[in-house]
């Protein structure tokens, strides 16, 4: 039986489901319960005492600031430890989450290594008790989300978006006809790629990118960051789903990476549909 408890906190069953195995493979004597908002984790919480929260910040119904700000407000959760775990990594945000009274923060997109030192770093001495009296040890690296991907391995230096060279196959919108590109900032655990929206829809969106930049893996987790009007970016979770080369050859320039969202707040798909109507627009 476990000993400790986790309650594991995201719309987004991807990332609840990715969470849970890290903490499942790293940590054998955690236990995980997962909630897909604030207001049904304050549920489970009232009824249940969770040793550590892991919770994203954007969520439908409750926020993640208002649990854990409710959260500390409760004598039980008063010296819990509460992770936050978002693609909101911007100061202002850090320092309210801060003074709400979080104990780490975690940006998304993340490695399985990423999210195992913070639960270190936040359980200190309990989580290392609790491994010595289960006679269990830390697990290795959880690549469960991780597959083979052949193309574009080679290791190269991380390079800004150009102009395409004459002759070489447009990178993005103004292909169609449309008067301006639309610009799109895929952030991986590792790296971030500078690319162009070819294409997107409420549950995927497909970008060119250079070749000669850091590529993900299929799976990986990925955060879309789209400009949906003046100065709003809107922050879209999801994985890679496809990598294929733009021309039917080897030496390509382009690449196409698709990326399925799995967002599932209403907020977020309202942005998204505004954007996409721009997008089809020309707008």
């Amino acid at each position: 039986m476990a000993a400790l408890k986790a309650l594991v906190v995201d719309d987004a069953s991807f990332v609840r489901d990715l969470v849970k195995r890290t903490v499942r493979q790293r940590f054998p004597v955690i236990e995980t319960t997962d909630a897909q908002n604030g207001r049904r984790a304050q549920s489970l919480m009232s009824r249940t005492v969770f040793d550590l929260i892991l919770c994203d910040w954007e969520m439908p119904e409750m926020s993640g600031l208002e649990l854990l700000q409710w959260m500390r407000q409760q004598p039980q959760y008063e010296k819990v430890p509460f992770i936050m775990i978002t693609s909101r990594g911007d100061k202002d945000h850090v320092v309210e989450a801060v003074k709400g009274g979080v104990s780490e923060y975690l940006g998304k997109p993340f490695s399985p290594e990423g999210l195992s030192n913070k639960i270190i770093k936040v359980m200190g001495r309990r989580l290392k008790d609790a491994m010595d009296r289960s006679g269990k040890s830390m697990g290795g690296p959880a690549d469960a989300f991780k597959e083979s991907a052949t193309l574009l391995t080679q290791k190269r230096e991380p390079a800004a978006p150009a102009s395409p060279a004459p002759g070489k196959p447009p990178a993005g919108p103004a292909a169609s006809g449309r008067p301006a590109m639309s610009v799109a900032s895929v952030r991986f655990a590792d790296s971030t790629l500078r690319s162009v929206v070819k294409d997107i829809t409420l549950t995927e969106v497909r970008v060119i990118a250079r070749r000669d930049q850091q590529f993900p893996g299929i799976l990986d987790q990925a955060v879309v960051d789209i400009e949906v009007a003046e100065d709003q970016v809107a922050r879209l979770n999801g994985y890679v789903h496809q990598l294929q080369a733009v021309e039917k050859r080897q030496d390509t320039d382009f690449v196409s990476v698709t990326i399925r969202f799995v967002d599932e707040d209403p907020q977020k798909l309202e942005d998204l549909s505004r954007f996409i109507a721009r997008f089809r627009s020309g707008g």
